[in-house]
């Protein structure tokens, strides 16, 4: 009995593919599901890394644009009415409703300050939507992905005392292949969650301080067009 059992033992093939193809049906959807998310995940990763870093090249090359000394509306005739830059948008905003508030006699419509705040306040609600779009399937991920595999572990292990009780042995060989499959269940859960939770703190930080950026340009714009209101 003992010699079959090393036997058996010997035969198990305990790498990543080999505890895949031993698994039960219901821990293999698990897998799969938790591979799916990670992919997922971290293709929203990669994505939001880029989209992140060329929006604080754009924000601080505008920035340096609009500080140079260049007049607003050569400067908007440069950028146009649809740029591609998130910064760019936000001016071009403010602009085109600065120059609709202006009258046939050179006057301003009553309001202008307001309505050129709201304007701005709407692009930035625009560029903010975008930049945070696939955050939350990243919380999700990290705070799902470790119950899943749970369950698959638990459904492993339970497996694993089915078999001990069918077979009438305890030894490791009948025990390990529900054991493998179930710990298995349970890194991929974790590898699935990890990542997930740490871009998910650092990308939403990141989008905040962009959108800040936002905030703070748009409050610089409207307090050099009231200033011109004003004179």
């Amino acid at each position: 009995m003992e010699a079959e059992t090393l036997a058996l033992a010997q035969d198990m093939d305990f790498s990543m593919w080999g505890m895949f193809a031993q698994a039960t049906f219901i821990v293999k959807l698990v897998m799969l599901m938790l591979i799916l998310a990670s992919f997922w995940a971290w293709s929203i990763i990669v994505q939001k890394l880029i989209m992140y870093r060329k929006a604080r090249a754009e924000a601080e090359a505008f920035d340096r644009q609009f500080w140079s000394g260049e007049p607003l509306d050569e400067l908007f005739e440069q950028i146009g009415t649809e740029p591609d830059g998130q910064s760019q948008r936000i001016f071009a905003s403010g602009m085109m409703e600065w120059r609709r508030s202006h009258r046939t006699d050179g006057g301003m419509i009553a309001g202008a300050t307001a309505r050129i705040d709201r304007s701005m306040d709407v692009a930035i609600a625009k560029e903010t939507e975008a930049m945070q779009s696939g955050l939350p399937v990243l919380a999700t991920v990290g705070s799902t992905a470790p119950f899943v595999g749970l369950f698959g572990t638990v459904w492993g292990i339970m497996h694993a005392f089915i078999g001990i009780a069918a077979s009438q042995n305890t030894s490791l060989a009948v025990v390990a292949p529900g054991i493998a499959e179930a710990l298995l269940a349970t890194a991929l859960g974790l590898l699935a969650a990890i990542p997930a939770v740490i871009f998910y703190n650092k990308l939403s930080a990141d989008s905040d301080r962009i959108v800040a950026g936002y905030e703070a340009f748009a409050d610089e714009f409207a307090t050099i067009l009231s200033r011109q209101l004003d004179s």
